[in-house]
């Protein structure tokens, strides 16, 4: 087989794009994403059986994460994470973007500090006793 044989055609399901870029785990995962609005296609939102092609802007919110890419290539099968990132180009905006509210969300859990062990007999009676407050 050649390599134009193996090319999708004009056009891939968006669903499958997103799953074929490892964007979300399953397809299922990537057609909801879809439907509740999470992914615009240059910037409406598309029913998950839209066809997308090379050229198309995308912003997909992962989370807290939201990424504007470009696409570069289509692939209607999922392969190694390298082959993956080639099919699109993340913007330089969006990269920085979600930096900073990296940075933001660890800055926001810089003072935390998580018990050294579990909490003993006497300290379980003191949380359950504070979550019911008539039993003090």
């Amino acid at each position: 087989m050649t390599e134009a044989e193996n090319a999708p055609a004009a056009g891939v399901r968006l669903d499958v794009w997103l799953w074929a870029a490892r964007f979300f785990r399953t397809r299922s995962l990537a057609k909801q994403a879809v439907e509740t609005g999470k992914v615009e296609v240059g910037g409406q939102r598309p029913k998950s059986s839209r066809s997308v092609r090379v050229g198309d802007a995308l912003r997909v919110q992962r989370g807290d994460d939201v990424f504007e890419i470009d696409v570069r290539g289509l692939s209607d099968s999922r392969g190694p994470a390298p082959v993956a990132q080639a099919l699109y180009e993340e913007t330089a905006a969006s990269k920085q973007a979600r930096e900073e509210r990296r940075r933001q969300r660890a800055a926001a859990r810089d003072g935390y500090q998580p018990p050294e062990h579990k909490p003993d007999k006497r300290a379980r009676r003191l949380i359950r006793a504070l979550g019911d407050i008539d039993a003090l």
